[in-house]
């Protein structure tokens, strides 16, 4: 499980700054500067980044035992802007937890 909870901690984090640059940044140069292009660029990255977070959080709550409604619920934050920084300390913090006490 540690392996599926680092690869869940990195995408967490790169998807929680990919939607700010994206709502902070490429969206105000498309629609307020008239710059399309970095959002065209950067858009499919984020799309990318947001389903291998998808992936991750799936392998870490079945590797956790959590339910439908729960890996939801994580999969969901990352399409807040920082809440997937939030949810991602929260499910780190429980999965050591979860860790220390198998061990």
């Amino acid at each position: 499980m540690r392996g599926a909870l680092a690869r869940f901690r990195v995408l967490a984090v790169l998807v929680g700054i990919g939607l700010l640059v994206l709502v902070l940044v490429a969206m105000p140069l498309r629609y307020l500067a008239g710059y399309p292009h970095f959002s065209e660029y950067f858009s499919p990255v984020h799309g990318l980044l947001y389903m291998l977070y998808l992936v991750a959080t799936v392998d870490l709550g079945r590797r956790a035992g959590w339910s439908v409604v729960r890996m939801l619920g994580v999969m969901l934050a990352g399409t807040v802007p920082l809440l997937s920084f939030v949810v991602e300390r929260r499910v780190a913090r429980e999965a050591a937890a979860q860790l220390q006490g198998a061990a």
